[in-house]
Formats: C-alpha cells, sequence, structure tokens
C-alpha cells in the first residue's frame, strides 16, 4: 500500500472486496496508537478484557479516519472542555470485523463488517429516556478524555452501537459513517427539506458531509463557503450548486452578505455553519432570511460576539449541534443507494506502523489537499 499517497482514482478502497476474517489469535498482544504527551504519538499494547459481556462484541479494526478533534488532542491535549491528561488511545471515526460476540448477540456473528457508533449513552437519565442520548452526561465516547478510543487492531463495543454494512458498502464507508452523521444530524435538526435554499459555512470534511447531507434531504440549491479555493473546488466537484470565497476580516461580512444573497438567487432558508468562529456565526445570522433557520455545527471558538439582537427581531431560529443520535441507519441506507458518495473526501490513506501513524497525522494536520485521511489497518 503507498504510504498516504493521494488518490488518483476517486473512491479507491481495497477493503471493499476484502474477504471477511477473523481477527488475530487473541493471545497476540493487542496494539493500538497511543496519545502519550504533545505531538507524541506511540503505538503501544492495549490490553483489552478476555471476557465479552452478554451483549458485547470484539471488533478487529480495518479502517479508522483522522477527525480534527484528534489533531486537536495531538497538537494541545484538549477539545474545548475535554482535557487529555493521561496517555489515550485516540480515534474514533472506524468500522472492522466482527471477531467474537458475546452470549446475547444474535444480530451479528463472526466474520460481519461493522461501523461503529463511538458514544455509549447511560441509557437511563431523562435525556437517554427522551431519545436525546447525545446529550447524555455520562456518555462515553471513544477518544473523549479519559475514555479511549479505537485505532486500534482490536476494540470491545457493545453490539447495539455495530451497524451491519451492506454488501456494496465499503469498511473505509463505514468509518465514514461517523463524521458523515454530524452533516445528517444537522439537517434534520434545521429542517432541511426539498422547499428550503441552503448556504452551508466552511468546505472542510464537516462542511463538505453536510453539503451532501443536504443535497440527499432534497435541498434545492446549495452553496458553500469557505476561504480555501482548492476546497471549494472539492465541494463543486460533489455537487455544491455554487461556490463562493469569503475573507477572514469581519469588515467584509456585510458585503458578502448581499453577494451570497444575490448568488442564492432567493432567501436563505437555512444556514449551516460548519465553521463556528464570529464571522461566520454573523454572516449566517445576517444572510438568513427572517424567519429562517441557523445551525452552529462547527465550535471553532469557544465565544463570539455576534449580532443576536438584530436576528431575534427577524425572529431567525438558532440551532445548536452536538454529535448525533439515531444517523447511523440512515446514513448506510444513503451510501448503500448511492444518494451520498463519501469516497472521493477520502484523499490519503495509512497503514498501521509507528511511522506511519505520525506521517499520517501530519497530513491531516497540514490541511492542503488533504479532506479525509484514513488508516487501513
Amino acid at each position: 500500500m503507498g504510504k498516504g499517497a493521494q488518490n488518483e482514482v476517486a473512491g479507491m478502497d481495497s477493503s471493499k472486496h476484502e474477504d471477511p476474517v477473523v481477527a488475530e489469535n487473541q493471545e497476540t498482544e493487542n496494539m493500538a496508537a497511543w496519545l502519550t504527551g504533545i505531538n507524541t504519538l506511540k503505538i503501544q499494547p492495549f490490553k483489552l478484557p478476555s471476557v465479552l459481556g452478554n451483549h458485547e462484541v470484539r471488533v478487529q479494526m480495518k479502517a479508522v479516519g483522522i477527525c480534527g478533534s484528534d489533531v486537536h488532542y495531538l497538537k494541545t491535549m484538549r477539545c474545548a472542555d475535554f482535557i487529555v491528561r493521561e496517555p489515550m488511545v485516540i480515534g474514533h471515526e472506524c468500522a472492522g470485523i466482527i471477531a467474537e460476540v458475546g452470549s446475547g448477540v444474535t444480530h451479528l456473528k463472526v466474520g460481519d463488517r461493522v461501523a461503529l457508533e463511538p458514544g455509549i449513552s447511560c441509557a437511563r437519565c431523562n435525556f437517554c429516556k427522551e431519545g436525546h442520548y447525545n446529550l447524555c452526561s455520562e456518555m462515553k465516547f471513544f477518544a473523549t478524555p479519559p475514555v479511549h478510543g479505537s485505532l486500534a487492531h482490536q476494540v470491545i463495543h457493545p453490539a447495539d452501537l455495530c451497524f451491519k454494512l451492506p454488501e456494496n458498502v465499503s469498511l473505509e464507508e463505514g468509518a465514514m459513517c461517523e463524521p458523515l452523521s454530524v452533516g445528517v444530524h444537522a439537517c434534520r435538526r434545521a429542517g432541511v427539506g426539498p422547499d428550503t435554499h441552503v448556504l452551508v459555512m466552511g468546505a472542510g470534511p464537516i462542511g463538505l458531509v453536510t453539503m451532501l447531507s443536504a443535497r440527499s434531504f432534497g435541498a434545492p440549491r446549495v452553496i458553500i463557503t469557505d476561504v480555501d479555493e482548492y476546497r471549494l473546488s472539492v465541494a463543486k466537484n460533489l455537487g455544491a450548486d455554487d461556490t463562493f470565497l469569503v475573507s477572514t476580516d469581519i469588515k467584509d461580512a456585510d458585503k458578502e452578505v448581499s453577494a451570497l444573497q444575490e448568488l442564492m438567487g432567493a432567501f436563505v432558508d437555512v444556514t449551516l455553519d460548519c465553521v463556528g468562529v464570529g464571522k461566520t456565526m454573523t454572516t449566517a445570522l445576517k444572510v438568513t432570511k427572517a424567519g429562517g433557520r441557523v445551525c452552529l455545527v462547527g465550535m471553532g471558538h469557544h465565544e463570539m460576539n455576534v449580532p443576536l439582537t438584530p436576528a431575534a427581531a427577524r425572529e431567525v431560529d438558532i440551532f445548536g449541534v452536538f454529535r448525533y443520535r439515531n444517523t447511523y441507519p440512515l446514513c448506510l441506507d444513503l451510501l448503500r443507494t448511492g444518494r451520498i458518495d463519501v469516497r472521493p473526501l477520502i484523499t490519503h490513506r495509512f497503514g498501521f506502523s509507528q511511522k506511519e501513524v505520525e506521517e499520517a497525522f501530519e497530513t491531516s494536520a497540514r490541511g492542503g489537499n488533504a479532506i479525509k485521511v484514513m488508516f487501513n489497518l
């Protein structure tokens, strides 16, 4: 396998035609990529329980993507209010092959290919009981300290959070269900549909999957903005109706609002801010029509100064997004039917050696032409 080579054929995935195999002998030491300090990752042993719970499965990891939060942890040992205080296994965008099932598991068997939803909620609090399990304060989420992640040869996970992949959906696409879930959840929250003209702020990985989600939800016109021309070109190739190059200067917001409204050719019904800084949120609040909806997807700044009062006077509704809930079945169906194709987003692939893990994270952190960096284990 080429180390980090950019795809010459969009969506090329060697795992798609791979015959399922049982995981390595469980007596073989399980290895994982541990975050041990700032800019320090080490492949070290990762001990798992030898006996599964009745409703657990052991999964041989095959595809793991790098998320922006993983890079934040590597660079600063924190992401928002989550702080890494002791060594932690990194990674949470993942798919693999079932290697062992607990005695109570009936819907999965050894050899099944699955996408893993990385968050385990308590199932007892009011949020969980009301169906808003993504807001559970006891959530145990892969690679969110102090919970270990999934960039490892094997992990153990609840069977009900492992979703069997359709035959025509690859392991890499299965791993992409995690970021895609954010876009799907955002579009659900914002009420995107066939009668909503959508503006997406930011053409990074989350902005791109949000744009793809809006299109799959039937939005008749989707425009996306970014400060990077290359990422805008990627968005255009993925199906954006139009793209718009913005600046980082807040002084440009008003003229960009006018230009975006003209480019849309209609009212902006929904704006999905996938950046989450003062400039983008200010633009979102101003560009969206009276009575429209703004969804804050990105969390770039902890605090922002934005024109809330004028937005309130125009009855612009503001929705927050935190992870997702009940999205994996829909994501897999969107991939199965071809309504969404995430394969072109996977621009770089690496194996699982010390050198390649370091190179992969360096590639992801540099950005540039790297959209989604994927490990093939």
